[in-house]
Protein backbone atom coordinates (compact mmCIF):
# COMPACT_ATOMS: atom_id res chain seq x y z
CA UNK A 1 0.00 0.00 0.00
CA UNK A 2 1.36 3.45 -0.87
CA UNK A 3 1.44 6.19 1.74
CA UNK A 4 -0.84 9.23 1.61
CA UNK A 5 0.46 12.60 0.40
CA UNK A 6 0.45 14.15 3.91
CA UNK A 7 2.45 11.25 5.39
CA UNK A 8 5.02 11.50 2.62
CA UNK A 9 5.43 15.23 3.14
CA UNK A 10 5.93 14.87 6.91
CA UNK A 11 8.75 12.37 6.40
CA UNK A 12 10.85 14.71 4.23
CA UNK A 13 12.84 17.87 5.08
CA UNK A 14 10.94 21.14 4.83
CA UNK A 15 13.23 22.39 2.09
CA UNK A 16 12.27 19.50 -0.16
CA UNK A 17 8.51 19.59 0.38
CA UNK A 18 7.80 22.08 -2.41
CA UNK A 19 9.70 20.04 -4.97
CA UNK A 20 7.96 16.72 -4.32
CA UNK A 21 4.53 16.40 -5.91
CA UNK A 22 1.86 14.77 -3.78
CA UNK A 23 1.26 11.09 -4.40
CA UNK A 24 -2.01 10.36 -6.17
CA UNK A 25 -4.65 8.65 -4.05
CA UNK A 26 -5.32 4.96 -4.49
CA UNK A 27 -7.87 4.16 -7.20
CA UNK A 28 -11.37 4.18 -5.80
CA UNK A 29 -10.36 6.14 -2.66
CA UNK A 30 -11.38 9.62 -1.57
CA UNK A 31 -8.42 12.02 -1.39
CA UNK A 32 -9.23 13.27 2.11
CA UNK A 33 -10.78 10.38 3.98
CA UNK A 34 -9.51 7.28 2.20
CA UNK A 35 -13.06 6.06 1.86
CA UNK A 36 -14.17 4.06 -1.13
CA UNK A 37 -15.92 6.19 -3.73
CA UNK A 38 -19.15 4.43 -4.74
CA UNK A 39 -18.95 5.73 -8.31
CA UNK A 40 -15.51 4.21 -8.99
CA UNK A 41 -14.47 0.62 -9.56
CA UNK A 42 -13.53 -1.15 -6.35
CA UNK A 43 -9.87 -2.22 -6.04
CA UNK A 44 -11.00 -5.82 -5.73
CA UNK A 45 -12.73 -5.77 -9.10
CA UNK A 46 -11.76 -8.83 -11.07
CA UNK A 47 -9.06 -8.51 -13.73
CA UNK A 48 -10.24 -8.41 -17.30
CA UNK A 49 -12.84 -5.70 -16.72
CA UNK A 50 -12.81 -2.63 -18.91
CA UNK A 51 -11.08 -0.41 -16.29
CA UNK A 52 -7.69 -2.06 -16.88
CA UNK A 53 -7.64 -0.49 -20.34
CA UNK A 54 -7.68 3.04 -18.93
CA UNK A 55 -4.66 5.16 -19.81
CA UNK A 56 -2.40 6.18 -16.90
CA UNK A 57 -2.82 9.55 -15.21
CA UNK A 58 -6.47 9.85 -16.22
CA UNK A 59 -8.26 12.82 -14.70
CA UNK A 60 -10.08 12.27 -11.40
CA UNK A 61 -13.22 10.23 -11.88
CA UNK A 62 -14.82 10.62 -8.45
CA UNK A 63 -17.38 13.22 -9.41
CA UNK A 64 -20.94 12.24 -10.17
CA UNK A 65 -22.09 12.03 -13.75
CA UNK A 66 -23.34 15.32 -15.11
CA UNK A 67 -27.11 15.71 -15.37
CA UNK A 68 -28.56 14.69 -18.69
CA UNK A 69 -29.00 17.54 -21.16
CA UNK A 70 -31.13 17.42 -24.24
CA UNK A 71 -28.37 18.65 -26.53
CA UNK A 72 -29.71 17.27 -29.79
CA UNK A 73 -32.33 19.24 -31.64
CA UNK A 74 -35.76 17.60 -31.51
CA UNK A 75 -36.40 18.78 -35.07
CA UNK A 76 -33.24 17.07 -36.33
CA UNK A 77 -33.99 13.92 -34.36
CA UNK A 78 -37.46 13.81 -35.90
CA UNK A 79 -35.93 14.19 -39.37
CA UNK A 80 -33.35 11.48 -38.66
CA UNK A 81 -36.10 9.10 -37.49
CA UNK A 82 -38.27 9.44 -40.60
CA UNK A 83 -36.44 6.62 -42.38
CA UNK A 84 -37.91 4.23 -39.80
CA UNK A 85 -41.40 4.95 -41.21
CA UNK A 86 -41.13 3.35 -44.68
CA UNK A 87 -38.66 0.75 -43.43
CA UNK A 88 -40.98 -0.48 -40.65
CA UNK A 89 -44.14 -0.04 -42.75
CA UNK A 90 -42.81 -2.55 -45.29
CA UNK A 91 -42.13 -5.29 -42.75
CA UNK A 92 -45.71 -5.92 -41.59
CA UNK A 93 -47.34 -6.56 -45.00
CA UNK A 94 -44.38 -8.66 -46.12
CA UNK A 95 -44.87 -10.99 -43.14
CA UNK A 96 -48.64 -10.83 -42.57
CA UNK A 97 -50.24 -10.23 -45.99
CA UNK A 98 -47.82 -11.21 -48.72
CA UNK A 99 -47.72 -15.02 -48.10
CA UNK A 100 -51.50 -15.39 -48.18
CA UNK A 101 -51.89 -13.16 -51.26
CA UNK A 102 -49.13 -14.92 -53.22
CA UNK A 103 -50.64 -18.30 -52.31
CA UNK A 104 -54.21 -17.36 -53.26
CA UNK A 105 -53.60 -15.06 -56.23
CA UNK A 106 -50.58 -16.73 -57.86
CA UNK A 107 -50.89 -20.34 -56.71
CA UNK A 108 -47.54 -20.58 -54.92
CA UNK A 109 -47.72 -23.54 -52.56
CA UNK A 110 -47.47 -23.11 -48.80
CA UNK A 111 -44.45 -25.42 -48.79
CA UNK A 112 -42.63 -23.22 -51.30
CA UNK A 113 -43.55 -20.10 -49.34
CA UNK A 114 -42.30 -21.62 -46.10
CA UNK A 115 -39.02 -22.66 -47.70
CA UNK A 116 -38.43 -19.24 -49.24
CA UNK A 117 -39.04 -17.40 -45.96
CA UNK A 118 -36.89 -19.89 -44.02
CA UNK A 119 -34.00 -19.46 -46.46
CA UNK A 120 -34.37 -15.69 -46.15
CA UNK A 121 -33.87 -15.96 -42.38
CA UNK A 122 -30.74 -18.02 -42.91
CA UNK A 123 -29.54 -15.51 -45.50
CA UNK A 124 -29.91 -12.73 -42.92
CA UNK A 125 -27.60 -14.55 -40.50
CA UNK A 126 -24.76 -14.07 -43.02
CA UNK A 127 -25.82 -10.81 -44.68
CA UNK A 128 -26.30 -8.72 -41.52
CA UNK A 129 -22.80 -9.24 -40.02
CA UNK A 130 -21.23 -8.83 -43.46
CA UNK A 131 -22.93 -5.46 -43.96
CA UNK A 132 -22.03 -4.44 -40.40
CA UNK A 133 -18.34 -5.29 -40.83
CA UNK A 134 -18.10 -3.57 -44.22
CA UNK A 135 -19.86 -0.46 -42.91
CA UNK A 136 -17.43 -0.24 -39.98
CA UNK A 137 -14.51 -0.39 -42.43
CA UNK A 138 -15.90 2.02 -45.02
CA UNK A 139 -14.03 5.30 -45.52
CA UNK A 140 -15.48 7.86 -47.93
CA UNK A 141 -16.18 11.55 -48.26
CA UNK A 142 -19.80 10.82 -47.30
CA UNK A 143 -18.81 8.91 -44.18
CA UNK A 144 -19.18 5.27 -43.18
CA UNK A 145 -22.95 5.01 -42.85
CA UNK A 146 -24.41 7.30 -45.50
CA UNK A 147 -23.13 5.42 -48.58
CA UNK A 148 -24.61 2.16 -47.35
CA UNK A 149 -27.95 3.72 -46.46
CA UNK A 150 -28.18 5.53 -49.81
CA UNK A 151 -27.35 2.38 -51.78
CA UNK A 152 -29.67 0.34 -49.58
CA UNK A 153 -32.57 2.69 -50.29
CA UNK A 154 -32.19 2.02 -54.03
CA UNK A 155 -32.03 -1.77 -53.58
CA UNK A 156 -34.93 -1.65 -51.09
CA UNK A 157 -37.10 0.44 -53.43
CA UNK A 158 -36.57 -1.81 -56.46
CA UNK A 159 -37.30 -4.97 -54.49
CA UNK A 160 -40.34 -3.45 -52.73
CA UNK A 161 -41.81 -2.43 -56.10
CA UNK A 162 -41.34 -6.00 -57.35
CA UNK A 163 -43.00 -7.49 -54.25
CA UNK A 164 -45.91 -5.07 -53.81
CA UNK A 165 -46.72 -4.70 -57.52
CA UNK A 166 -46.05 -8.16 -58.98
CA UNK A 167 -46.78 -8.95 -62.63
CA UNK A 168 -49.10 -11.71 -63.74
CA UNK A 169 -47.79 -15.25 -63.53
CA UNK A 170 -45.45 -14.91 -60.55
CA UNK A 171 -43.26 -17.95 -59.92
CA UNK A 172 -41.51 -19.11 -56.74
CA UNK A 173 -38.18 -18.07 -58.33
CA UNK A 174 -39.49 -14.52 -58.87
CA UNK A 175 -40.68 -14.30 -55.27
CA UNK A 176 -37.43 -15.75 -53.93
CA UNK A 177 -35.20 -13.34 -55.85
CA UNK A 178 -37.37 -10.33 -55.00
CA UNK A 179 -37.53 -11.27 -51.32
CA UNK A 180 -33.81 -11.91 -51.01
CA UNK A 181 -33.06 -8.57 -52.71
CA UNK A 182 -35.55 -6.84 -50.43
CA UNK A 183 -33.89 -8.14 -47.27
CA UNK A 184 -30.45 -7.30 -48.61
CA UNK A 185 -31.67 -3.71 -49.00
CA UNK A 186 -33.09 -3.91 -45.48
CA UNK A 187 -29.72 -4.94 -44.08
CA UNK A 188 -27.92 -2.18 -46.03
CA UNK A 189 -30.29 0.37 -44.46
CA UNK A 190 -30.92 -0.98 -40.99
CA UNK A 191 -27.45 -1.95 -39.77
CA UNK A 192 -25.64 1.30 -40.73
CA UNK A 193 -28.66 3.33 -39.58
CA UNK A 194 -28.66 1.70 -36.15
CA UNK A 195 -24.90 2.20 -35.84
CA UNK A 196 -25.17 5.85 -36.90
CA UNK A 197 -27.97 6.42 -34.39
CA UNK A 198 -25.58 5.33 -31.65
CA UNK A 199 -22.83 7.63 -32.91
CA UNK A 200 -24.88 10.83 -33.11
CA UNK A 201 -24.22 11.40 -29.43
CA UNK A 202 -21.85 9.79 -26.96
CA UNK A 203 -24.00 10.76 -23.98
CA UNK A 204 -25.69 7.96 -22.09
CA UNK A 205 -29.19 9.45 -21.97
CA UNK A 206 -29.05 11.21 -25.33
CA UNK A 207 -28.75 7.81 -26.96
CA UNK A 208 -32.02 6.86 -25.29
CA UNK A 209 -33.59 9.99 -26.80
CA UNK A 210 -32.38 9.01 -30.27
CA UNK A 211 -33.80 5.49 -29.88
CA UNK A 212 -37.08 6.93 -28.54
CA UNK A 213 -37.66 9.09 -31.61
CA UNK A 214 -37.04 6.09 -33.89
CA UNK A 215 -39.35 3.89 -31.80
CA UNK A 216 -42.18 6.43 -31.97
CA UNK A 217 -41.69 6.72 -35.75
CA UNK A 218 -41.82 2.93 -36.10
CA UNK A 219 -45.00 2.65 -34.02
CA UNK A 220 -46.61 5.40 -36.10
CA UNK A 221 -45.68 3.56 -39.30
CA UNK A 222 -47.23 0.33 -38.07
CA UNK A 223 -50.40 2.17 -37.13
CA UNK A 224 -50.69 3.79 -40.55
CA UNK A 225 -49.98 0.64 -42.53
CA UNK A 226 -52.55 -1.37 -40.52
CA UNK A 227 -55.20 1.29 -41.13
CA UNK A 228 -54.89 0.99 -44.91
CA UNK A 229 -56.22 -2.58 -45.32
CA UNK A 230 -58.95 -1.84 -42.77
CA UNK A 231 -60.14 1.13 -44.84
CA UNK A 232 -59.96 -0.89 -48.07
CA UNK A 233 -62.10 -3.62 -46.52
CA UNK A 234 -64.85 -1.06 -46.02
CA UNK A 235 -64.66 0.05 -49.65
CA UNK A 236 -63.64 -3.09 -51.57
CA UNK A 237 -64.11 -6.11 -49.33
CA UNK A 238 -61.75 -8.96 -50.16
CA UNK A 239 -59.58 -7.08 -52.70
CA UNK A 240 -56.23 -8.38 -51.47
CA UNK A 241 -54.17 -7.07 -54.38
CA UNK A 242 -55.52 -3.58 -53.77
CA UNK A 243 -54.47 -3.87 -50.12
CA UNK A 244 -50.98 -4.99 -51.11
CA UNK A 245 -50.66 -2.17 -53.67
CA UNK A 246 -51.90 0.46 -51.22
CA UNK A 247 -49.38 -0.56 -48.58
CA UNK A 248 -46.61 -0.76 -51.15
CA UNK A 249 -47.53 2.66 -52.53
CA UNK A 250 -47.32 4.16 -49.04
CA UNK A 251 -43.87 2.61 -48.51
CA UNK A 252 -42.47 3.82 -51.84
CA UNK A 253 -43.96 7.32 -51.59
CA UNK A 254 -42.52 7.79 -48.10
CA UNK A 255 -39.12 6.24 -48.83
CA UNK A 256 -37.30 8.90 -50.84
CA UNK A 257 -38.38 11.95 -48.75
CA UNK A 258 -37.57 10.02 -45.57
CA UNK A 259 -34.15 9.00 -46.86
CA UNK A 260 -33.37 12.58 -47.88
CA UNK A 261 -34.34 13.91 -44.43
CA UNK A 262 -32.38 11.22 -42.61
CA UNK A 263 -29.19 11.60 -44.64
CA UNK A 264 -29.20 15.38 -44.09
CA UNK A 265 -30.26 15.40 -40.43
CA UNK A 266 -26.83 15.07 -38.78
CA UNK A 267 -23.21 15.11 -39.90
CA UNK A 268 -21.32 11.89 -39.44
CA UNK A 269 -18.51 11.85 -36.92
CA UNK A 270 -15.03 11.85 -38.54
CA UNK A 271 -13.68 8.38 -39.17
CA UNK A 272 -11.17 7.25 -36.57
CA UNK A 273 -8.36 5.60 -38.50
CA UNK A 274 -6.77 4.28 -35.32
CA UNK A 275 -9.96 2.43 -34.44
CA UNK A 276 -10.72 1.10 -37.89
CA UNK A 277 -12.05 -2.42 -37.47
CA UNK A 278 -9.82 -5.20 -38.77
CA UNK A 279 -11.37 -7.56 -41.32
CA UNK A 280 -12.83 -10.67 -39.71
CA UNK A 281 -13.81 -14.05 -41.05
CA UNK A 282 -17.04 -15.76 -39.96
CA UNK A 283 -15.43 -17.68 -37.08
CA UNK A 284 -13.48 -14.65 -35.89
CA UNK A 285 -16.69 -12.60 -35.97
CA UNK A 286 -18.42 -15.16 -33.77
CA UNK A 287 -15.48 -15.15 -31.35
CA UNK A 288 -15.51 -11.35 -31.08
CA UNK A 289 -19.22 -11.31 -30.28
CA UNK A 290 -18.93 -14.29 -27.89
CA UNK A 291 -16.23 -12.52 -25.86
CA UNK A 292 -18.49 -9.53 -25.23
CA UNK A 293 -20.48 -10.91 -22.32
CA UNK A 294 -22.59 -7.78 -21.88
CA UNK A 295 -23.48 -7.82 -25.58
CA UNK A 296 -24.51 -11.47 -25.35
CA UNK A 297 -26.77 -10.64 -22.42
CA UNK A 298 -28.39 -7.79 -24.36
CA UNK A 299 -28.83 -9.99 -27.46
CA UNK A 300 -30.39 -12.84 -25.49
CA UNK A 301 -32.57 -10.41 -23.56
CA UNK A 302 -33.82 -8.91 -26.83
CA UNK A 303 -34.39 -12.41 -28.22
CA UNK A 304 -36.62 -13.14 -25.22
CA UNK A 305 -38.48 -9.81 -25.58
CA UNK A 306 -39.10 -10.34 -29.30
CA UNK A 307 -40.16 -13.95 -28.73
CA UNK A 308 -42.70 -12.88 -26.11
CA UNK A 309 -44.09 -10.16 -28.34
CA UNK A 310 -44.20 -12.56 -31.29
CA UNK A 311 -46.17 -15.21 -29.37
CA UNK A 312 -48.68 -12.59 -28.25
CA UNK A 313 -49.11 -11.09 -31.73
CA UNK A 314 -49.37 -14.52 -33.36
CA UNK A 315 -52.17 -15.67 -31.07
CA UNK A 316 -53.98 -12.36 -30.44
CA UNK A 317 -56.59 -12.65 -33.18
CA UNK A 318 -57.28 -16.30 -32.27
CA UNK A 319 -57.85 -15.38 -28.63
CA UNK A 320 -60.06 -12.39 -29.40
CA UNK A 321 -62.18 -14.01 -32.10
CA UNK A 322 -62.39 -17.64 -30.97
CA UNK A 323 -61.74 -17.75 -27.21
CA UNK A 324 -63.39 -14.42 -26.37
CA UNK A 325 -66.03 -14.70 -29.09
CA UNK A 326 -65.44 -11.09 -30.22
CA UNK A 327 -64.13 -11.30 -33.81
CA UNK A 328 -65.24 -7.74 -34.58
CA UNK A 329 -62.77 -6.41 -31.97
CA UNK A 330 -59.63 -8.13 -33.28
CA UNK A 331 -58.35 -5.40 -35.58
CA UNK A 332 -59.33 -2.62 -33.17
CA UNK A 333 -57.41 -4.15 -30.28
CA UNK A 334 -54.35 -4.71 -32.45
CA UNK A 335 -54.50 -1.07 -33.56
CA UNK A 336 -54.85 0.13 -29.97
CA UNK A 337 -51.56 -1.54 -29.02
CA UNK A 338 -49.71 0.60 -31.55
CA UNK A 339 -51.58 3.76 -30.53
CA UNK A 340 -50.53 3.30 -26.91
CA UNK A 341 -47.08 2.26 -28.11
CA UNK A 342 -46.58 5.73 -29.61
CA UNK A 343 -47.15 7.28 -26.18
CA UNK A 344 -44.99 4.67 -24.44
CA UNK A 345 -41.66 5.79 -25.92
CA UNK A 346 -41.44 9.21 -24.20
CA UNK A 347 -42.70 7.71 -20.92
CA UNK A 348 -39.96 5.09 -20.78
CA UNK A 349 -37.36 7.63 -21.86
CA UNK A 350 -38.18 9.64 -18.74
CA UNK A 351 -38.04 6.52 -16.58
CA UNK A 352 -34.59 5.67 -17.97
CA UNK A 353 -33.30 9.20 -17.32
CA UNK A 354 -34.03 8.66 -13.62
CA UNK A 355 -33.02 5.05 -12.98
CA UNK A 356 -30.79 4.14 -15.95
CA UNK A 357 -31.39 2.09 -19.08
CA UNK A 358 -30.94 -1.42 -17.75
CA UNK A 359 -33.07 -0.76 -14.68
CA UNK A 360 -35.78 0.78 -16.87
CA UNK A 361 -35.64 -2.30 -19.12
CA UNK A 362 -35.93 -4.63 -16.12
CA UNK A 363 -38.85 -2.60 -14.75
CA UNK A 364 -40.64 -2.68 -18.08
CA UNK A 365 -40.15 -6.41 -18.47
CA UNK A 366 -41.50 -7.12 -14.99
CA UNK A 367 -44.52 -4.96 -15.77
CA UNK A 368 -44.99 -7.07 -18.89
CA UNK A 369 -44.86 -10.24 -16.78
CA UNK A 370 -47.66 -8.93 -14.54
CA UNK A 371 -49.82 -7.84 -17.48
CA UNK A 372 -49.45 -11.14 -19.32
CA UNK A 373 -50.26 -13.17 -16.23
CA UNK A 374 -53.34 -10.96 -15.82
CA UNK A 375 -54.55 -12.33 -19.16
CA UNK A 376 -55.24 -15.63 -17.41
CA UNK A 377 -58.22 -13.92 -15.78
CA UNK A 378 -59.93 -13.41 -19.16
CA UNK A 379 -63.26 -15.08 -19.66
CA UNK A 380 -65.34 -15.23 -22.86
CA UNK A 381 -67.09 -11.93 -23.48
CA UNK A 382 -65.14 -9.99 -20.79
CA UNK A 383 -64.37 -7.07 -23.09
CA UNK A 384 -63.59 -4.49 -20.37
CA UNK A 385 -60.69 -6.45 -18.87
CA UNK A 386 -59.34 -7.27 -22.33
CA UNK A 387 -59.32 -3.58 -23.35
CA UNK A 388 -57.62 -2.55 -20.08
CA UNK A 389 -54.89 -5.18 -20.42
CA UNK A 390 -54.38 -4.36 -24.10
CA UNK A 391 -53.91 -0.67 -23.29
CA UNK A 392 -51.46 -1.53 -20.50
CA UNK A 393 -49.66 -3.86 -22.88
CA UNK A 394 -49.25 -1.08 -25.41
CA UNK A 395 -47.80 1.29 -22.81
CA UNK A 396 -45.29 -1.32 -21.62
CA UNK A 397 -44.35 -3.20 -24.76
CA UNK A 398 -41.67 -0.84 -26.11
CA UNK A 399 -39.64 -0.57 -22.91
CA UNK A 400 -37.32 -3.50 -23.52
CA UNK A 401 -36.72 -2.93 -27.24
CA UNK A 402 -36.03 0.77 -26.70
CA UNK A 403 -33.54 0.39 -23.85
CA UNK A 404 -31.73 -2.62 -25.26
CA UNK A 405 -31.13 -0.87 -28.57
CA UNK A 406 -29.64 2.16 -26.79
CA UNK A 407 -27.43 -0.11 -24.67
CA UNK A 408 -25.70 -1.66 -27.71
CA UNK A 409 -23.94 1.63 -28.50
CA UNK A 410 -22.62 1.86 -24.93
CA UNK A 411 -21.20 -1.67 -25.21
CA UNK A 412 -19.55 -0.72 -28.52
CA UNK A 413 -17.83 2.19 -26.72
CA UNK A 414 -16.54 -0.21 -24.07
CA UNK A 415 -15.26 -2.56 -26.78
CA UNK A 416 -13.45 0.30 -28.53
CA UNK A 417 -11.76 1.28 -25.27
CA UNK A 418 -10.57 -2.29 -24.71
CA UNK A 419 -9.47 -3.17 -28.23
CA UNK A 420 -9.10 0.07 -30.18
CA UNK A 421 -11.51 -1.37 -32.77
CA UNK A 422 -14.78 0.33 -33.71
CA UNK A 423 -17.31 -2.44 -34.34
CA UNK A 424 -20.56 -0.59 -33.69
CA UNK A 425 -22.30 -1.77 -36.86
CA UNK A 426 -21.14 -5.35 -36.33
CA UNK A 427 -22.68 -5.34 -32.84
CA UNK A 428 -25.94 -3.95 -34.19
CA UNK A 429 -25.98 -6.64 -36.86
CA UNK A 430 -25.88 -9.28 -34.11
CA UNK A 431 -28.68 -7.39 -32.36
CA UNK A 432 -30.69 -7.41 -35.60
CA UNK A 433 -30.30 -11.18 -35.93
CA UNK A 434 -31.73 -11.64 -32.42
CA UNK A 435 -34.83 -9.63 -33.39
CA UNK A 436 -35.42 -11.72 -36.52
CA UNK A 437 -34.76 -14.98 -34.70
CA UNK A 438 -37.19 -14.05 -31.94
CA UNK A 439 -40.01 -13.42 -34.40
CA UNK A 440 -39.35 -16.64 -36.33
CA UNK A 441 -39.05 -18.68 -33.13
CA UNK A 442 -42.34 -17.31 -31.80
CA UNK A 443 -44.31 -18.51 -34.82
CA UNK A 444 -42.43 -21.82 -34.85
CA UNK A 445 -43.24 -22.51 -31.19
CA UNK A 446 -46.67 -20.96 -30.54
CA UNK A 447 -48.64 -22.41 -33.45
CA UNK A 448 -47.41 -26.01 -33.15
CA UNK A 449 -47.90 -25.85 -29.37
CA UNK A 450 -51.57 -24.84 -29.50
CA UNK A 451 -52.09 -27.21 -32.42
CA UNK A 452 -50.72 -30.11 -30.38
CA UNK A 453 -53.22 -29.21 -27.64
CA UNK A 454 -56.07 -29.69 -30.13
CA UNK A 455 -56.76 -26.10 -31.14
CA UNK A 456 -57.90 -25.71 -34.75
CA UNK A 457 -58.72 -22.18 -36.00
CA UNK A 458 -60.66 -23.58 -38.94
CA UNK A 459 -62.91 -25.78 -36.81
CA UNK A 460 -66.47 -24.73 -36.06
CA UNK A 461 -65.98 -25.61 -32.39
CA UNK A 462 -62.92 -26.18 -30.20
CA UNK A 463 -62.94 -28.18 -27.01
CA UNK A 464 -62.63 -26.41 -23.63
CA UNK A 465 -59.22 -28.04 -23.20
CA UNK A 466 -57.99 -26.63 -26.52
CA UNK A 467 -59.30 -23.14 -25.71
CA UNK A 468 -57.67 -23.22 -22.28
CA UNK A 469 -54.38 -24.26 -23.88
CA UNK A 470 -54.71 -21.33 -26.29
CA UNK A 471 -55.21 -18.85 -23.44
CA UNK A 472 -52.41 -20.30 -21.30
CA UNK A 473 -49.95 -20.18 -24.21
CA UNK A 474 -51.05 -16.62 -25.02
CA UNK A 475 -50.52 -15.47 -21.41
CA UNK A 476 -47.82 -17.62 -19.81
CA UNK A 477 -45.53 -17.92 -22.85
CA UNK A 478 -44.85 -14.17 -23.12
CA UNK A 479 -44.74 -13.83 -19.30
CA UNK A 480 -41.93 -16.37 -19.05
CA UNK A 481 -40.08 -14.75 -21.96
CA UNK A 482 -40.22 -11.28 -20.36
CA UNK A 483 -39.13 -12.74 -17.03
CA UNK A 484 -36.08 -14.29 -18.73
CA UNK A 485 -35.33 -10.94 -20.36
CA UNK A 486 -35.36 -9.17 -16.97
CA UNK A 487 -33.20 -11.88 -15.36
CA UNK A 488 -30.55 -11.55 -18.09
CA UNK A 489 -30.16 -7.85 -17.32
CA UNK A 490 -29.85 -8.26 -13.55
CA UNK A 491 -26.50 -6.95 -12.32
CA UNK A 492 -25.70 -5.21 -15.62
CA UNK A 493 -22.51 -3.24 -14.87
CA UNK A 494 -22.41 -0.69 -17.70
CA UNK A 495 -24.48 2.05 -16.08
CA UNK A 496 -24.39 5.84 -16.52
CA UNK A 497 -21.36 6.44 -14.28
CA UNK A 498 -19.32 3.63 -15.89
CA UNK A 499 -20.18 4.82 -19.39
CA UNK A 500 -19.26 8.43 -18.53
CA UNK A 501 -15.84 7.19 -17.42
CA UNK A 502 -15.40 5.24 -20.67
CA UNK A 503 -16.35 8.26 -22.78
CA UNK A 504 -13.91 10.52 -20.93
CA UNK A 505 -11.10 8.09 -21.61
CA UNK A 506 -12.06 7.73 -25.28
CA UNK A 507 -12.09 11.52 -25.56
CA UNK A 508 -8.63 11.65 -23.97
CA UNK A 509 -7.30 9.17 -26.48
CA UNK A 510 -8.86 11.06 -29.37
CA UNK A 511 -7.35 14.33 -28.12
CA UNK A 512 -3.95 12.67 -27.75
CA UNK A 513 -4.13 11.23 -31.26
CA UNK A 514 -4.76 14.69 -32.74
CA UNK A 515 -2.14 16.45 -30.60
Amino acid sequence: MCRSASTAAAATPVARRSRRPPRPPEPGRDRRQGAADPLLPRPAQRPGSWQRYMLPHAPPQNERAEPVQSGLSARRLAAFSTLAIPFTAAQLPILNFLPAIYAQQFGISLGALGTIFLLERLWGVFADPLVGTLSDRTRSRLGRRRPWIAAGVIVFALAAAALFFPPAGVSPLYLGLALFTFYLGCAMIQIPYLAWSGEISGQYHERTRVATFATVASSSALLLVILLPALIDHLHLGDDRLKLGAMGGFVLLALLPAAWLTLRAFPEAPAREASRAKPLGPLATIRVIAREKLLLRVILSDLAVTFGQGVRNTLLLFVVSIYMGLPEWGATLMLSQYIFGIAAGPIWMQVASRIGKHRAAITGELVQVAINLGLLALTPGNLGLLIALTAAQGLAQGSGNLMLRAMVSDIADQHRLKTGQDRTALFFSAFSISMKAGMALAVGVALPLVGAAGFDPAAAHNSPTALTALLVTFAVGPALAHLCSAALLRGFTLDEAAHAQIRRELDRRAAGAHA
